[in-house]
């Protein structure tokens, strides 16, 4: 019985060996494989951490890019605003010259008005002379011609 309780154990012991040693020929295999295909995890890190430093650089980029846009687009209000500052202070001078237009119109309108009166002021005094001189004149002449009248 002890034969066969010793053949049992050594039997299991050497099934557990041949186990053993398979598993690890597995591994190994696994191993290789993953070597083989790039699955070293320090080399995928390597990779990642290339990867990711690609990455920042061509968001840094995209953000430099965005940074000039921005750039050139506050230059381009800049010369927006300076324009309209240039304009808003011609239309300020040309208003002011229209306000000092205004007023000298009106006084031209004023000085025309008060001439307009005076050449009917004239124009009346001046008929009223001729009438006068002809009331005279007939006077005279109706006096000499018919004194008798």
């Amino acid at each position: 019985m002890m034969w066969s309780w010793l053949a049992y154990t050594w039997s299991n012991q050497t099934s557990w060996r041949k186990a053993n040693l398979t598993c690890k020929i597995a591994i190994d295999n696994l191993e290789k494989a993953e070597l083989l295909q790039g699955g070293d995890p320090l080399r995928q890190r390597k990779t990642t951490k290339e990867s990711l430093a690609q990455t920042s650089s061509a968001i840094t980029e995209s953000l430099m890019g965005i940074s000039r846009v921005m750039s050139q687009q506050v230059q381009q209000s800049e010369e927006a605003m300076q324009t309209l500052v240039n304009s808003s202070r011609t239309i300020l001078d040309a208003n002011e010259e229209f306000k000092s237009m205004s007023g000298t119109i009106q006084l031209g309108r004023k000085l025309i008005t008060k001439y307009n009166r005076r050449e009917l002021t004239d124009k009346l005094l001046i008929f009223l002379a001729l009438a006068l001189f002809l009331a005279t004149v007939l006077y005279i002449v109706k006096k000499r011609l018919f004194p008798f009248l």
